[in-house]
């Protein structure tokens, strides 16, 4: 009896891999910048999610659009409501992200469209370091530790130097 077990797995495992569909490359039919062209739900890029199939098409028409844009008023000012701006920070100098990055993004996301759909004049900006600050006083904590110096004494270019070791290691 405990041999059929063993036998009926592999049966298991021999049919799927017969099933699994190797998939032509997809080629986005819709013209750059436009509206996506959708697509039946029937057809074999639609069995699954398929992030290449789904997402494509979509940011260059956003970017046509303007949606990354801050929206003004008429007259080309800010809109009465006021103005809310939030900077994205990259990720932190070793580049791992985390579920804190996920979070904050979401969270920021969030407030950004909460003001936009207020009336307020808004505007999500990439890119504003928030890691260049921890990360030095990381590196003057550890040069301290274990050399009695502080980043005066090795000069900006060498301070450098030993920060893009410590990111390596």
């Amino acid at each position: 009896m405990k041999s059929a077990a063993p036998a009926q797995t592999k049966a298991k495992e021999k049919k799927k891999a017969e099933t699994k569909e190797v998939l032509p490359e997809y080629v986005e039919e819709t013209p750059k910048g436009e509206k996506k062209i959708l697509k039946p739900l029937d057809d074999v890029f639609h069995k699954a999610y398929i992030p290449k199939v789904v997402e494509s098409a979509w940011y260059d028409w956003w970017e046509k659009e303007g949606f990354f844009e801050p929206e003004f008023g008429p007259d080309g000012n800010v809109k009465p409501a006021g103005h809310f701006v939030i900077p994205i920070p990259p990720p932190n100098v070793t580049g791992a992200l985390h579920c804190g990055h996920a979070l904050a993004t979401a969270l920021q996301d969030v407030l950004i469209r909460w003001h936009r759909m207020k009336g307020f004049t808004t505007l999500y900006v990439p890119g504003c370091d928030h890691a260049g600050i921890s990360t030095q006083s990381v590196i003057e904590n550890i040069l301290w530790r274990r050399e009695k110096k502080t980043r005066h004494d090795l000069g900006r270019p060498r301070f450098l130097e030993r920060t893009y070791e410590w990111k390596d290691e």
